[in-house]
């Protein structure tokens, strides 16, 4: 029960797939733009642009909304750039060249942000909603995808053969176990796509 995509959308999923880009999976998609679009953000922050995908869908969904995102791989960053002109929302989607961990003042310089969505280098999760989280608003939400890694951080760790893999999964699961405990937010995990959670202020 996937809402149809635009030809220009599908032809960026079929890119993805055919040069192994990381891009949300269509349930985990819809469920983000939803919450978006009940929580209408006008300003949103992404950690992790990739080739533009979620910023454009965002975008799209959310017509009040500004996007501004991050993508440290120089192909994906001028990729991005292309399909978002492409699109024609370069005034609304501004594209941050470089790591996400080293670029909080240039960022926060546009802020404050109504929502967070953090969807870069899983190991560093926990880094990443430290560092931008103060750049929120009042109200603001935090939405983080592949909380779930293939189901992996449901598996018994020492069953994982790759090492790396099996480290990356152990720092999801902590992230997981931090946010679920974090004094200042209440998170709600929903197992759609690869797992996404939403995290929202405390009162």
């Amino acid at each position: 029960m996937i809402p149809g995509r635009s030809a220009s959308i599908e032809e960026m999923e079929t890119y993805a797939r055919e040069h192994g880009v990381p891009i949300m999976e269509p349930a985990g998609m819809e469920v983000l733009l939803q919450f978006l679009r009940i929580h209408a953000p006008k300003r949103i922050l992404e950690i992790g642009a990739a080739i533009g995908y979620s910023a454009i869908r965002m975008a799209e969904a959310v017509p009040q909304a500004a996007v501004v995102t991050i993508e440290r791989d120089q192909d994906r960053y001028s990729e991005a750039v292309k399909r978002i002109e492409h699109h024609g929302l370069s005034g609304r989607i501004s594209v941050h060249f470089g790591d996400a961990l080293e670029l909080a003042d240039a960022v926060s310089k546009e802020g404050p942000y109504d929502a967070l969505f953090i969807d870069a280098a899983k190991g560093q999760y926990q880094r990443f909603f430290e560092l931008y989280e103060p750049m929120l608003s009042e109200d603001g939400i935090i939405i983080t995808d592949n909380i779930l890694f293939k189901g992996l951080v449901a598996e018994e760790q020492e069953n994982i053969e790759s090492k790396r893999i099996r480290t990356l999964v152990r720092k999801i699961a902590g992230y997981n176990s931090w946010l679920m405990e974090h004094e200042g937010y209440d998170t709600c995990m929903i197992p759609a796509g690869d797992g996404i959670a939403v995290s929202k202020k405390k009162k």
